[in-house]
């Protein structure tokens, strides 16, 4: 008979500690109900546990096991931690303009790590085997997010016209939809400012056919009429290449591009005799590795 009442006994101490959802007409009751269940039983996660700075006595992820390195064997070196290089010629072409031909060349290269290169930009145009106009900038890119670096570095300008120097700032990168930015400041002598804007957009026709708009601008805060340059903007062009990839590494394209020069630039090129608009068909090579 003890035994019996002790049994009972348990089985009701057993029912009065689970846990009974109220009956209630509000979801958010049940909903509270539940959630204090879950941290009587130790589901839920202390707050303290998510975020926040490492305690002090934390592993450090960079030290060895137990004092014990690789010996001998050379340790693994990562992706960033690796120096590589690149060159792309973007624009290798030969320009048919209403008025002359000429050779005009746009390429890139970067020598150094993920976060951290050396760049170098070369662009001019090449007349009757004459170098006309040249430039070309030393550079310093730094990582600044995904698909984005900042640029600082030296611009140096050879013309028929004089030879001028400028301290160069910008960023380079690739705008959502995919549109290649490359934006550039310019500090000059005697406080001459520039701003060089290019745009680019590949558009696959197929996995090898490729249409690729492009456009550029150039503005300048002084006017220079030693180089027939006027302040505001002054020169924009604007064009599309179809190229065909042979291979990724290299494809021939050909395209039609326009280019205009505008206000004190344009009263320039006037003055001097030179036309202010101008249609031209390209043809060229592409080229990377």
């Amino acid at each position: 008979m003890k035994i019996k009442q002790l049994l009972v006994g348990v089985a009701l101490i057993s029912i009065g500690t689970q846990p009974v959802l109220a009956q209630s007409d509000s979801p958010m009751s049940a909903m509270e109900q539940t959630k204090q269940m879950q941290k009587n039983s130790g589901m839920v996660m202390k707050r303290s546990m998510q975020g926040g700075s490492a305690p002090a006595d934390a592993r450090d992820p960079h030290a060895y096991s137990d004092g014990y390195d690789f010996g001998p064997i050379p340790r693994p070196r990562f992706a960033d931690e690796q120096n590589f290089y690149s060159l792309l010629a973007d624009r290798f072409e030969v320009v048919d303009g209403e008025d002359s031909n000429w050779i005009l060349y746009d390429i890139q290269a970067w020598y150094g790590r993920d976060y951290n290169r050396l760049v170098i930009k070369a662009e001019g145009e090449v007349n009757s085997g004459t170098l006309e106009e040249a430039s070309t900038e030393l550079l310093w890119s730094r990582a600044l997010a995904t698909y984005w670096n900042t640029q600082l570095g030296l611009r140096y300008d050879s013309a028929e016209a004089a030879d001028q120097g400028w301290l160069a700032f910008g960023f380079q990168g690739l705008a959502p939809y995919w549109f290649e930015l490359d934006v550039t400041g310019y500090l000059g002598e005697e406080g001459r400012t520039a701003l060089n804007i290019e745009a680019e957009y590949e558009l696959l026709i197929t996995q090898k056919l490729i249409l690729q708009p492009r456009l550029e601008t150039d503005i300048h805060g002084k006017n220079d009429r030693e180089r027939g340059i006027g302040s505001g903007l002054s020169t924009a062009s604007a064009g599309i290449r179809l190229r065909y990839e042979i291979w990724r590494e290299f494809a021939p394209y050909v395209g039609v591009e326009w280019a205009g020069s505008y206000g004190d630039t344009a009263d320039y090129a006037r003055a001097a005799g030179q036309a202010t608009e101008d249609s031209r068909m390209v043809a060229g090579l592409r080229f990377w590795f």
